[in-house]
Formats: structure tokens, sequence, C-alpha cells
């Protein structure tokens, strides 16, 4: 028997990996089968080129747990080690660079991750383990080799009698880790970590129903048998090429990464490329909820099959860490810093591939069925509407999909919306306005009064619409949007004529200062408006850039306070409405203020501004009035 000390000349590197890694010990398990992954693969390629005269088979990677000698076994039939290969790679090439390492991470090591660097992944079983065994044997024509540690930089080594091909990792777990000697825990761990590892993973056994053969007895039960647990699906879509899957196998494999889910996806993206990088994936578009936070399943980042986070920010550009799906690429280290993606210059050229890929998507599924992506645009829109703010190469691919829809229906390009309107709603000064109600019902006489004068008006109710809004004025020319409630609408799109008043100016004068008497200041800005004499008598509106502010900064971004800003209207005062005739006309002040208070109180009504006790009191006004 050998005995020896392993190549590292800092003590303190066990300590280091136990204090360090704690919070993420449960990775001990993806490391540990992942190296018995990468062993039986290795062997597969060396059979295939001829350099192994062995029978690859049909190897599997089990799992094992003896509750009474609390150990935890992971064995493989892979391409083995013999002593001398166990001494390099096990003593040697796992530590070569410790002393790096430690400099490097003394000071982070916790959120900059350690396993990964520096060959360490056979390690990380010290986090449960205090001691470790390895039974192994090549593919070659040698013995056995036994290696034992004790969490120390000691070691023996020894041959041992294992007759067949692979490895066996033993682990004697910690007291203080004794969850992973359950096999709950376990199993757990291998779903989350290895759920699609491409060889097959056993863990136990379970009963099978046997299939009753069609001429059997009608009395005849169906009998059982027990059978391997396989784990995972080594062979999950997103390695498949596009033109062997159907969408009937994209929707199962939906159900498979989100079992909790329960509708199925409205589209797919499958994601394929070896140049300038490697990366293969599937995203879906989910329905998608106002909310923007709510998000519970996120797309999984795997490594070679492995599952490294569902954190995939600084990887998939921000605005669609709102879909679902994996995404699978060897070029992204097992265990990294956010800084350190954020910075790699792959992982940007991946997130660039990404929104490039699905924007391309988007246009095709556009292009090739207008009809069926109208009917999906309100649950995909927020993803694009986040896109286009936030990327401008998106922003510009967007030109040829995104749509702008209508009160009554009807979905425009932004091209096809700007042909429709230049005639009509060009206002004196050469400006296309773009009309757009953000709720049909509470602004609904508003619309009204646009589609009388033949104008077309959007309805844009996402919660970022003030920020896409103020994007699409700053990238377009000679192009503003405002919202139909903003002011009345001969004022909204400014024509050449104006309306005559029928009130002279000094009956004007009187008129707003009976008003202002009337109306509180703080609230309300009285302006006077000759407008014809069918339209409304009072009409309460909210500047389209105070408002724009506000909701800006009501969900982040826009000038700094103005969600704390008072809530100010103005109230627009038709002079050519008879009933502002009658108010100006009244003979005692005690009637015009009740007509005053009555108009403004029905103008509020419309907006769903009148509440609580004011609502209260104007009922009984109307009543008594009606009396």
């Amino acid at each position: 028997m050998a005995t020896g000390n392993i190549n590292v000349s800092v003590e303190n590197i066990f300590p280091l990996i136990k204090k360090f890694l704690y919070s993420d010990h449960e990775i001990f398990l993806r490391e540990l089968i992942s190296n018995a992954t990468d062993a039986t693969l290795k062997l597969k390629h060396l059979t295939s080129i001829g350099e192994a005269s062995v029978e690859y088979g049909n190897p599997v990677i089990e799992v094992k747990i003896d509750k009474e000698k609390k150990q935890l076994r992971i064995s493989d039939q892979g391409i083995g080690m013999t002593k001398e290969e166990v001494e390099k790679y096990i003593n040697q090439v796992a530590f070569s660079g410790a002393e790096e390492f430690l400099e490097k991470y003394k000071d982070s090591a916790k959120d900059s991750g350690i396993i990964g660097h520096f060959g360490l992944g056979f390690y990380s079983a010290f986090m449960v383990a205090n001691k470790v065994e390895i039974i192994t044997k090549s593919y070659k024509d040698e013995p056995a080799a036994h290696w034992v540690c004790e969490g120390t930089t000691e070691f023996t080594l020894e041959e041992a009698d294992k007759k067949e091909r692979g490895t066996e990792i033993i682990l004697h777990i910690n007291e203080d880790d004794k969850e992973f000697l359950e096999e709950n825990r376990i199993e757990q761990l291998l779903v989350k970590y290895n759920k699609f590892m491409p060889v097959p993973i056993k863990f136990g056994t379970k009963e099978e129903t046997i299939e009753l053969p069609e001429d059997a007895p009608e009395d005849a039960k169906p009998e059982t048998k027990t059978v391997d647990k396989i784990i995972n699906n080594t062979n999950p879509a997103w390695t498949k090429q596009p033109t062997d899957l159907e969408e009937k196998d994209y929707n199962e494999f939906y159900r498979e990464l989100y079992p909790m889910q329960f509708e199925d996806p409205l589209f797919h993206i499958h994601l394929n490329v070896d140049y300038p990088f490697n990366l293969t994936g599937i995203l879906y578009f989910p329905k998608m909820t106002r909310d923007m936070n709510i998000q519970k399943d996120k797309i999984q980042l795997y490594q070679n099959q492995v599952f490294v986070t569902d954190n995939v920010e600084g990887i998939v550009p921000e605005f669609l860490t709102m879909l679902r799906g994996v995404i699978d690429s060897p070029d992204i280290p097992l265990n990294v810093s956010r800084s350190y993606l954020q910075a790699d210059g792959a992982v940007k050229k991946i997130s660039s591939y990404i929104t490039r890929k699905v924007a391309d998507k988007l246009k095709t599924l556009f292009n090739n069925n207008r009809e069926d992506f109208e009917k999906k645009w309100d649950d995909i829109k927020i993803v694009i509407e986040y896109g286009m703010l936030s990327e401008d190469k998106f922003f510009e691919k967007a030109q040829a999909f995104a749509l702008y829809p209508t009160v009554d229906k009807k979905y425009y390009t932004f091209e096809e919306l700007e042909e429709k309107i230049k005639d009509t709603q060009t206002d004196k000064d050469g400006n296309k306005v773009i009309l757009y109600a953000s709720n049909e019902d509470e602004q609904h006489s508003y619309i009204e009064a646009a589609k009388e004068k033949g104008y077309e008006v959007l309805l844009l109710d996402s919660p970022i619409v003030s920020h896409l809004i103020q994007k699409l004025e700053a990238e377009k020319e000679k192009i503003s949007f405002a919202r139909v409630d903003a002011d009345h609408i001969d004022n909204l799109i400014k024509k050449e004529e104006e309306k005559i008043s029928k009130l002279s100016e000094e009956e004007k004068e009187k008129l707003k200062t009976d008003f202002e008497k009337v109306i509180p200041k703080e609230k309300y800005n009285v302006q006077l408006e000759s407008m014809d004499s069918n339209a409304a008598p009072l009409i309460i509106t909210q500047p389209e850039f105070m408002r724009r502010m506000k909701e800006m900064q009501q969900t982040g971004g826009g000038m700094f306070g103005m969600g704390n800003m008072p809530e100010m209207y103005n109230l627009v005062v038709n002079t050519n409405h008879p009933l502002i005739s009658d108010i100006l006309n009244t003979k005692t002040e005690k009637k015009q203020e009740r007509l005053i208070k009555q108009s403004l109180d029905l103008a509020r009504l419309s907006q769903n501004l009148l509440k609580g006790e004011e609502l209260t009191s104007f009922i009984k006004r109307s009543f008594e009035m009606i009396k």
C-alpha cells in the first residue's frame, strides 16, 4: 500500500472548501455525477474510434444509499483509472494551481463559485463527507486501485480486487449532513441537477404494471414487475434536430420542464449554433400576465446537459428572462459569478445571438400566419415591448412585427399605422398625432369623440406603455402620441380652422371667474374652449406630459418625485354649449353654484373621479334637482 501527501502546499484547502461552499454543498452530487458521465462518454468515444478494445454496452451510473454504514455510493461503468492515473488526476491535477486559487478567491470564494475551478469538482465531496474512497478499474488490462482520504492532505492508495470496469466513489457522510442519506433528498437533487444527463442514472427500483394481452380472460389481474428506476431523460428535445420534432414533442418537453404548468406555450424557438460558440436550447413563449414581476418558472441553464442555474441574467437578455425553456452551452463554466458572466466575451455573444434569433423567429411567425400572430399579441406584447425599450438592435428588428392594436381590434405595424393616419391625423404643424386609450371603459366618451372625427384610436394598455411611446417619439420623425383624454379632441389634433365662440371676451372672463369661485384651484385648471355645441359642456382632461411622467415614475424611470405630485386636471369648459350659457346667465349665485357643481360632478363621474362622500352628496343633490 502506498501512502503520500496530496500535491498541495497550502494545507487549509479542505477547511476552505467546507467553509466557502457550505451554502451550495448540495452540488457535490452534481459534480460527482458529472465526473461519472464524463468517464462514460470518454469510453464511448474511445470505443467508437477503435482506441479501446472493450465493448461499450449499455452503461449506467448508479447511486446507492447505505444508511447503516452512513455511506452514499456513486458508481459508473466508464473509462476507469489505473493506480498511476489516480495518483496523477486525483492527487496532482485536481490541486494544480491551488495556491493561485486560494490567492484569487480568499476574499470572495463564496460569491465566485469555486467548484469547476482547478478541477476541484471531485473534492466537493468533502463538503458532506469526512472520508472519501475511490475504487476504480481502468478499461486497460491493469489492476484496480483503491484510494482513501479523510479530509486532510494525506491519502492511501493500494491495489483492489474490483473486477468490473469503472469507478465507485464511496462517501462516508458527516453527522451534520445526514440529509444526504435520505432517499427523497437524493432523488430531489438528481432530478434538479441531472434530469437530462446523457447517461442513464439508476436510483433504486420501482414497480411496473405488465399489460395484459388482448385475449386475456376478463377476470385476469395485471401483474407487476420490479424494474430499475431511471431518473433522467438521456435524450431531451433540445439535443435533437428541429426536423425530428413535431409540435406535440415540444409541448411534451415543456411539461417535462415545468410539470406544474397546465397551459401549452404559445410557441417555441429552437436554438442551434456551433460558431462562434456552441449553444443549443428551446425557448418557450408562455401566456404573459400584466404583472412583470411574477415569474415562477424560469429559463434553465445547462452545460452539456448538466443543470447549472435558473438565474440566467447576463446570459439571456433581460427582456427574455420572462420566457421559459432551456439553454445549453459547453462554453459557459459550471459555476461562475455574475460579474464574471457579464464581463465574459463569449457570454455577450451568446446574449446577442439569442436576441437576434428570437427577433427572426417572431418575424417568421408574423409573416407566415399574421392572423394567428395577432391573436397571440396580447399574450406576448409585454416581452416584445420590453425588448424594444431595452435593446436597440431588437427595436430595429421589431419594426417588422411589433403591432399597434386599435380599440376596434384592427392591428397595424408602425409603417401601416403611419400610412393609415397621415391624411386625417396630421396637425397644422405637419406632425402625425397618434391617439391612444389605455382603458376602453374609463375613456369611452373620449374614444367616441375621436371616432366621430374619423380618427383611429389605439389601445395601448401594457404597464410600460409610457416608456415605449417616449422611445417611439424619440426615434420617429414628426410623430407624437396623445391619450384621448389628455385634452379636447380638437386640441389633441389642432387643425388650421378654429371654432368661433358664441360668447364675447367679457362674457368669457365673467364665466371663468364664476367657475373659479366654485372649482378648487389646487385640483383643476379652468380652460375655456370654443367647441361644437353638441360636444360635452365640461370635459376633464389630464395633461399628457404630466400623466406620462407619473406613469413612468411608477414603473421605474422618469423624472424624480413625479409619483408624489398631486393629481392636477384641466377642466375644459365648452363656451358654445347651451348649458354654459345658462350657467352664465343664471340670476342667483346659489343656483349658479349648484349648476356648476352638478356639471363638474357629472364630468368627474364620467372619468371615475367621483367617490366616497362626494359621490353620496352628488346623488342626494341629483334627487333634489329631479323633485
